[in-house]
């Protein structure tokens, strides 16, 4: 791993049952930075986010996380390690208070009498959750849901962030709250890898993008690179990258 990547995946192959997603992917993922995940629907991308998360089995290959070797991490190590995943859609307690969603995100801390302090800390960062602290989370909208999941997940204090497509049913202004919040995150020091809908708008944030095709990684590179690369727009339309197009 370089000194400057938290994340590195080294030729993985997985996925569900007999069918294979991640053909030898790649990668190596910035520390302290965003790096967008964009690539034509089946590329791999979320077998991605899974398979570093533990929620799928690697098959071969191998990925590491902070100076250490975490092939076939359960998803609770990967919590102790440092990493959270927020896969895509509501993924609140939706009969329990914002509160109680709280707290059962920190069941994962080791030291349970940090958590009253962490979830105090959260509810200072994010107002909306105090007011509506003791409120049902079904009632909170789909952009508060989305602000209640990120929150629950700050209180394990984690290095990386993997989250999938948070932009999905979310008011262009809420889209923009979100993507200011993961803005901030980078910049005190949090790695933030995204998979998103709005792929140029991501890029536009990000600080690096990784383009996947058919579970291979094509292009790595800066995002604003990414951008200027009239070969994205080929993907932007569903196409394939050209066969050219090789890892940066």
């Amino acid at each position: 791993m370089s000194a400057d990547a938290i994340l590195t995946l080294d030729s993985v192959f997985a996925g569900y049952g007999k069918m294979t997603i991640l053909n030898g992917t790649t990668a190596s993922i910035r520390r302290a930075a965003i790096t967008t995940v964009i690539g034509p629907n089946g590329a791999g991308k979320s077998t991605m986010f899974k398979t570093v998360f533990g929620l799928l089995p690697v098959r071969s290959g191998s990925i590491a996380f902070d100076g250490k070797t975490v092939t076939n991490f359960t998803p609770r190590q990967m919590l102790d390690a440092g990493a959270i995943y927020i896969p895509q859609g509501r993924n609140v307690f939706p009969e329990l208070s914002v509160r109680h969603n709280l707290e059962l995100g920190g069941v994962a801390l080791p030291l349970q009498d940090v958590l009253p302090q962490r979830i105090d800390a959260i509810m200072e960062r994010f107002p909306m959750l105090r007011e509506k602290a003791n409120a049902q989370a079904s009632t909170l909208s789909g952009g508060q849901q989305k602000l209640l999941e990120v929150a629950r997940g700050l209180l394990l204090d984690p290095k990386l962030i993997l989250i999938d497509e948070p932009s999905i049913g979310l008011s262009p202004l809420m889209v923009q709250e979100v993507f200011t919040i993961l803005k901030d995150l980078r910049d005190k020091g949090v790695t933030i890898l995204l998979i998103e809908q709005n792929a140029k708008q991501a890029l536009q944030m990000s600080d690096y993008g990784l383009v996947l095709e058919q579970g291979q990684t094509r292009i790595e590179n800066a995002a604003s690179a990414i951008l200027a690369d009239p070969r994205i727009a080929q993907l932007f339309l569903g196409g394939g990258l050209p066969q050219t197009a090789g890892a940066a």
